[in-house]
Order: C-alpha cells, then structure tokens, then sequence
C-alpha cells in the first residue's frame, strides 16, 4: 500500500490511495500606484502629492505667508509586491508572443480548485462531495469576477495526477500516476462546471521527459492544460519526497513546454497554460533561461502557505523579482488561516503588481 503525500509547505501527511494596475504578462498597460495597506515589509512609492493653499488680498499678511505654503503628503507606501516600480524596475511587463487565436490568458483570470478525489487532505477538489465542491467554485469564481470586472473569470479543476510517495514503490520512482479513469472523472466533471482542467505533474523519482508523454491521451484535449511542481522533482537530490525541497531548472521547463508547443502544432489547439508552482528561490534554476512560445502561456504560481506578509513576500522575492511571463496566486483554506490570520481575498490580491492571472484554491 502507497501513501501519496497532503500538500503542505512544513510537514507532509499520510493519504490512502484507492487597468490601474497591469497585469502579469505581455503588452500591458503601464502600472499606477494602487490603495496602500499594512504589511510587515514596505516598500515605498516613488509618487509624492502636494497642495497650495492660496491666500485672498484681503488676509493678513502673516496668514497668507502660512498657509501658502506648501505641504507634501505622505509617501505612498506598498505591501511586498505592490510597488508598481519595483515591478517596473524587475522587468514586467515582459515582453513576450502576442497571444494567438483562443488564448485563456490575460484577457481571462483562471480561478481553480486544486486537488484529488481521492484524498480530503490535498486540497479543495478532493475535501468535498462533487456537487459541493462545484458549488464552492462557483462562489469563488463570483467573487473574482465582482472584484474585477473587466477581466471574466475561467473556472478550473487543477487535478494532482501524479502524486509524490514516501515509499518507492514497485518501480522505485516514489510516485504514483493516478489510474486514466480518475482523470477521466475529474475531466468530466471539469465539462459540467464550464471549466478548463489542468493535469498537474509531482515526479518524484521521475524524469519528467518520462511521465509527460503518458498525458498525451487527455493533454491532446483543447481545454487540458499542465502544470508541474518543482517541490516533488527529487531526481537530482536522491531524497524522499517530503524530506526535502525539490527543484526543476529552466532546461526542464523548456522541454515540458516544447513538448507542449508540438502537441499544440500535431492536434491544432489553441494554446496551452502551462504553471509552474514556486515558493523558493532554487525552487527553479536559471529561471531567465525559460523559453516563451506563443504556443504556450507561462504561469510562475506562488505556492507558499503562510501569514499574509509571508506570502506577499514569496510573491515579491520568487515570482515578481524573475519575471517570465504570467503570474499566479496559490490560497490554502486552512495553512494559511490555522495561526489566526485571514485568508487573502480577491481585493488584497489585485493590489499585487503585476497582478496575478492564475488564482488557485487548495
């Protein structure tokens, strides 16, 4: 019997397995300085307002002298990852294929559940009964959609189909693919939402030039999309998945994206999201190497759980400080509120520059 792992940043459990602000991405408008709150690092806007106060002829003297004066309001001051000219100044928006014919991104935001249905324990696909499940979605999708509504919202289902293991298993790669008929479950219930699927890739021992090709039968679908997770690519450090952190370097990434792109070109598809999760920074090396195709939309998505600031600072440190082309945004129910602290809401997020394409619920 194999365990595959819950999803969590510090400690791994056991399941059984049966327009003011741009957007992340290419050609965007340039930012403007959004609504400052508190956060544990700040960092100061460049923007400074002032006002005159102007006297009649018939005041005083000595009052007009005070209250011409001018007075400097203070600076605007930014939460980690909100200072339009940090993000200016790292590179975004980069510069990147204009989006062809039937791209998601940016001119949609993805809102996902992520997940499996076997197990309570990794996320919001698999905590709930399907109908309830799809019911949360929805409400979330709604919300999303009222905080920002010039950007639609495209429901998801991000669906873990190769799940990191504590035992090597059979083959010894310390993985588990899930069987065809639990992707084809989760596919089906992907169509009755209205909602794209991502097939999301946690290797192991694996090589991904490996396990990517096995996908090819629902990959080959014009609305499955892929994402990969450098936290359980253990190849290269021997380690069990869990003890450590994993990583994927550019070359890596490239591959999955060319193998991507060839599936775009043999099936003529629109193109295909592809997210990459990060909460480190070696968590992806050589980050400025990744190759950008038109064929292929890339999300850098910040995976880490925590307080607020801790996670607007990941965001900062690991996603807005490498650009590569969109972004995204990982929420966790119940990692990120257990100390007492809220749960990000859409409003909190969309202060973020650049502003996040891809949200995901675990």
């Amino acid at each position: 019997m194999t365990y595959p792992f819950k999803r969590n940043r510090q400690s791994f459990n056991l399941f059984m397995v049966c327009s003011a602000v741009f957007f992340a991405g290419c050609g965007s408008p340039s930012p403007t300085a959004p609504t400052a709150q508190n956060g544990q690092k700040l960092a100061s806007g460049a923007e400074t307002t002032a006002f005159s106060a102007t006297s009649s002829a018939i005041r005083k003297a000595s009052f007009a002298a005070s209250t011409s004066a001018r007075t400097a309001a203070p600076k605007v001051k930014y939460n980690a990852g909100e200072n339009p000219e940090y993000a200016a100044k790292c590179g975004w928006p980069v510069k990147c294929p204009e989006p062809l014919p039937g791209s998601i991104l940016p001119a949609k935001r993805i809102v996902a559940y992520y997940g499996n249905p076997l197990s309570k324990k990794m996320g919001a696909l698999g905590e709930y009964p399907k109908d309830e499940m799809l019911k949360r979605l929805k409400g979330e999708v709604a919300k999303w959609q009222a905080a920002d509504p010039a950007t639609p919202v495209q429901p998801a289902l991000h669906l873990i189909a190769v799940v990191a293991q504590g035992a090597p298993g059979k083959d010894g790669k310390y993985r588990m693919i899930m069987p065809d008929k639990i992707v084809e479950q989760v596919y089906g219930w992907a169509k009755e939402a209205g909602a794209v699927m991502f097939i999301d890739i946690q290797t192991g021992h694996d090589n991904i030039r490996t396990v990517l090709p096995r996908f090819e039968w629902i990959l080959k679908n014009p609305d499955v999309h892929l994402g990969i997770d450098p936290e359980f690519n253990m190849a290269k450090s021997g380690a069990k998945p869990g003890k450590k952190i994993g990583t994927y370097d550019a070359a890596d990434i490239n591959y999955a994206s060319g193998y991507l792109k060839d599936l775009v070109k043999k099936y003529n598809l629109p193109p295909k999201v592809f997210t990459v999760h990060r909460f480190t920074r070696n968590g992806v090396t050589n980050a400025k190497n990744i190759v950008l195709r038109p064929e292929v939309q890339m999300v850098m998505h910040m995976d880490g759980w925590g307080a607020p600031w801790l996670k607007r600072d990941s965001y900062k440190d690991y996603i807005v400080a490498e650009p590569v082309q969109y972004t995204g945004f990982k929420l966790f129910y119940h990692n990120d509120t257990k100390k007492g602290d809220p749960l990000l809401t859409p409003q909190d997020l969309l202060k973020l520059n650049p502003k996040p394409v891809y949200i995901q619920y675990q």
